[in-house]
């Protein structure tokens, strides 16, 4: 997700994100453990997103 999109998002729906977030990332460190993971980048771009949703949920509190 780009910061764009984020923007538009309610409080709610950016912490739903975030641990829909969370829970994929867990899942793909998981599949890269066992080795199933093909495209190892999607857990760094899953972790920027996950930064890019928690600067923001800070930012407008």
């Amino acid at each position: 997700m780009d910061i764009k999109t984020l923007k538009g998002k309610s409080k709610e729906s950016l912490a739903h994100d975030l641990t829909e977030a969370r829970k994929q990332l867990s899942e793909l460190e998981f599949k890269c453990a066992a080795s199933q993971l093909k495209q190892v980048r999607e857990i760094r771009e899953t972790k920027k997103t996950i930064a890019r949703i928690k600067t923001l949920l800070t930012s407008t509190t």
